[in-house]
């Protein structure tokens, strides 16, 4: 059996209960190096048997699978944060098919959550934003033309940018051309909930300054969006007190 667990936003108390029970029993632990806080290996028995895939390609990481699934053995397949975001997992999944093995997915916390837990914000905001966007720039992997950057900054929503850190002066000029204010509040996140986190408050127009300032180039997520300044927004109607719910009637005024 073969689980495909998101490890969380990096902060190895992060990941969830089930995917830490998951590791725990795995005998064979596949993680995606390049990303993954290898913290998280704590949890693996010491008999695990452990491959870090940013050195393997995806025939290499099937071979493995299939040889602990000829030794009746579980496969832990930890991908950053939530794999069904960037994480490469159809491919796997439908190699798997293929050749009749059985998997089941263990959910993760992305990046964009952890770093709104950071920075304490709540990106759908009423009045201001009611939609978040997650996104990446066109670099080595392509984007289709209907999910370009100018697209989406149409809509003024918040919007989470991933893999997106090493472009950010081709970024902040696209959203602004896509109708962003260079003045809309923006945030730069270098690893996210992980111990040597580094965010930044700043706007469009300053995000790269901000970039080049602190070296930050890669392993960083871009939030833009007029929520992430906590300003203006009005509040929310659940609980106000002339608001009925299934649970509570509306208070009449005296």
């Amino acid at each position: 059996m073969v689980y495909f667990v998101g490890a969380g936003t990096g902060a190895v108390d992060l990941i969830t209960v089930r995917g830490m029970r998951l590791l725990e029993q795995a005998d064979v632990i596949i993680y995606a190096g390049s990303l993954v806080n290898p913290e998280l290996l704590i949890y693996a028995r010491k008999d695990c048997e452990i491959h870090n895939s940013a050195k393997l390609t995806l025939e290499e990481v099937i071979q493995i699978i299939v040889g602990a699934e000829k030794e009746g053995k579980t496969t832990v397949r930890l991908h950053t944060g939530e794999p069904s975001i960037y994480g490469a997992v159809r491919e796997q999944m439908d190699e798997l098919d293929t050749l009749g093995i059985s998997y089941e997915s263990c959910p993760g916390v992305s990046a964009c959550f952890g770093a709104a837990a950071s920075l304490n914000l709540e990106y759908t905001l009423p009045g201001i934003s009611q939609s978040l966007i997650i996104t990446r720039m066109e670099g080595r992997t392509k984007v289709p033309d209907r999910e370009s950057i100018e697209s989406f900054a149409a809509h003024k929503a918040s919007m989470a940018i991933y893999l997106s850190a090493g472009m950010i002066r081709e970024l902040s000029r696209r959203l602004m051309n896509g109708g962003y204010k260079g003045t809309t509040p923006a945030a730069l996140i270098y690893k996210a909930t992980w111990a040597e986190e580094e965010a930044y408050l700043c706007t469009i127009e300053t995000l790269y300054d901000v970039s080049v300032e602190h070296r930050i180039t890669k392993t960083a997520l871009i939030l833009v969006g007029d929520a992430i300044a906590r300003q203006y927004y009005r509040k929310s109607r659940l609980y106000a007190p002339d608001f009925s719910t299934e649970y509570r009637e509306a208070k009449r005024k005296e």
